[in-house]
């Protein structure tokens, strides 16, 4: 059943009604169920809890956005979150959705989500480090979710950076001492806020992110 609760939640932040945007998310959860026995998309023990695990926490990241906000890039997007839910809870609004995964039967999958939602998604089949950044443009955001560390994630991250781009990364604990770590090789501007999902978890917003110069 759904958890229109956990959906209800964000309603400042939806295009739509909750009811609608409940819908879509509703036929998202069937086809991740259906493609789950094919492609390990989420792990089983979350599957029971993607209102929340997923869904919710996805769409969480809807509140660190604007309205000038038209591009999102998302790296290493697996089955599809935080990206896909925020697509859906945008659907209306001149904002486009970039998915970059390498993965051929997860690319499959999320084309699948994108064609029968009728979602503004582009999904691109590579890996992130061999994309060219002018196949996506300059992105307003770049979110990641439960992909890498952050120095390996600031290195991904880089090339698509513009001077006005921001991402908006998903962390769990260990992300102080992966700040620390990724300092001694990136200058960067962060911001923290606790994850409405997760007690353990947070968001970052970095901005600001280049190389250090070494000596």
């Amino acid at each position: 059943m759904p958890d229109v609760q956990a959906v209800a939640r964000y309603a400042s932040v939806l295009s739509r009604p909750v009811d609608a945007v409940v819908r879509d998310l509703e036929s998202y959860a069937k086809l991740l169920t259906k493609w789950q026995s094919v492609q390990n998309l989420v792990s089983r023990e979350t599957l029971a809890l993607i209102w929340t695990r997923h869904f919710a926490d996805s769409l969480q990241v809807l509140s660190l956005m604007t309205e000038a906000d038209r591009l999102c890039v998302d790296i290493g997007s697996g089955g599809g979150f935080p990206a896909l839910p925020m697509a859906i809870a945008s659907k209306g609004l001149d904002r486009h959705f970039v998915l970059i995964e390498p993965t051929s039967r997860k690319v499959s999958f999320l084309r699948t989500v994108a064609r029968e939602l009728d979602l503004n998604v582009t999904v691109i089949g590579r890996r992130c480090d061999q994309i060219d950044s002018r196949e996506t443009g300059v992105p307003d955001v770049i979110t990641s979710r439960a992909l890498a560390a952050m120095p390996q994630l600031c290195a991904w991250m880089a090339p698509f950076f513009g001077p006005n781009s921001r991402a908006l990364l998903h962390k769990g604990r260990e992300h102080v001492e992966e700040l620390v770590e990724s300092g001694a090789q990136w200058h960067h501007d962060v911001l923290v806020r606790v994850s409405d999902t997760d007690p353990g978890g947070v968001i970052l917003t970095v901005t600001n992110l280049r190389r250090k110069t070494m000596r």
